[in-house]
């Protein structure tokens, strides 16, 4: 196949960097450049012609993936500088806390690039509010100061929110991803003034708020409320954990909360969202995703950190003077997420275990102080967990 539109660089070539972005920027016509620091990855990768991404659910389909390279970014930062400075998109999906790793990289990228190239288009894809905002502050520091604005110039920024649900994969399933059939990928038109890239599947639009919101908190929120609670109840599936009426109605309860703050606070129409909810939940029930409990749940510290999931929205619930229940609730499960294999896990179960009190581990781990309308109800739960 032919580069129609030129290289794309995308950093993370986990299940989510081939299974979506990947898949549609190979689908948009561009040759794409994967780069991650896990070797065996790369390696295989660079051997390969080809994956397939195979989706389970209605209408299923299979694509096949061809035309893309593979580089390790910490063997050869060199080589992913080179392909920087000529590619015309640089995306991402490493996580919120990689983000400061790779922000250096993509800096000598765009020094390196010809003052006369068209804009790099940088999209940081990732579950988190305004990530590429905060890689571009990243960016920012790696950038000697008297040339730093000459070289933010080659490049244009635009917020992103993702939407598809990929889980674990199964044994011996090698490049191949299976994935489910829906995915939304929504960027901020704003940015680039009329000249957006091609991507279709790609939704544009103008300002980006309440479309990462409402994934961020009907999605993510109610996907790691079940992983939460279906932990506490002995599920192993996610689609098992819904099937429990307790989760259920438990995933249920925090949606309307969450549904309450985003109904006022982006003026969104009750009906359209109450579809888009169920639509969500019954995506969570797709019995030929295996995804797990402990897959979803993973990581706690980060999912019960200030501008996450959780917290961002009951914080805003409270300091509106609604004590959000379920969402506190879930909070409370996800302490209780003792998985020995998840380095967060253990160091929030170290945490609890510590001889700081409630109040200060509350604020630990969700950044409020004690002032804050939620610390005290959180730190109840906090107590809760430890007895």
């Amino acid at each position: 196949m032919s580069t129609e539109r030129g290289t794309a660089v995308h950093f993370g070539a986990g299940n989510i960097g081939r299974g979506f972005v990947g898949l549609l920027l190979h689908e948009a016509g561009y040759e794409v450049v994967f780069a991650d620091v896990a070797a065996p990855l790369i390696d295989a990768l660079a051997a390969a012609d080809s994956y397939t991404v195979h989706e389970v659910g209605a209408n299923a389909t299979d694509h096949v993936v061809t035309n893309f390279r593979a580089l390790n970014s910490a063997q050869d930062e060199a080589g992913v500088v080179a392909e920087i400075a000529k590619a015309s998109i640089v995306t991402c999906a490493v996580g919120p806390n990689v983000l400061k790793f790779i922000a250096p990289v993509i800096a000598a990228g765009l020094e390196a690039r010809p003052a006369d190239a068209a804009p790099l288009a940088v999209m940081a894809c990732e579950n988190a509010i305004n990530a590429t905002d905060r890689l571009r502050e990243f960016i920012v520091d790696a950038l000697p100061s008297d040339t730093r604005d000459r070289t933010l110039a080659k490049a244009v920024f635009a917020n992103t929110a993702v939407d598809r649900i990929v889980p674990a994969q199964p044994e011996g399933a090698g490049l191949d991803v299976t994935v489910e059939t829906y995915f939304e990928w929504a960027i901020d038109r704003t940015p680039f003034g009329g000249a957006e890239p091609e991507i279709p599947g790609v939704h544009y639009v103008d300002g980006l708020a309440a479309s990462i919101e409402r994934k961020l908190f009907t999605v993510n929120t109610g996907h790691a409320t079940v992983a939460y609670h279906g932990f506490l109840a002995g599920a192993d599936k996610i689609s098992d954990a819904l099937a429990i009426p307790a989760v259920r109605s438990e995933l249920e309860s925090v949606l309307a909360e969450t549904s309450d703050l985003l109904v006022r606070r982006h003026a969104l129409d009750p009906e359209v969202h109450r579809a888009y909810v169920e639509a969500i939940i019954g995506r969570f029930e797709n019995p030929h995703l295996p995804d797990t409990v402990t897959r979803v749940g993973r990581q706690p510290l980060r999912k019960l950190s200030r501008d996450e999931r959780f917290v961002s929205p009951a914080a805003a619930l409270a300091e509106d003077g609604t004590e959000p229940t379920a969402l506190l609730d879930a909070m409370g499960a996800a302490l209780r997420f003792d998985v020995a294999d998840d380095e967060q896990s253990v160091a929030l179960q170290a945490l609890l275990r510590s001889d700081k009190t409630d109040a200060v581990i509350a604020s630990e781990i969700t950044g409020l102080d004690e002032q804050h309308p939620l610390h005290a109800a959180f730190a109840d739960r906090v107590r809760s967990a430890r007895a």
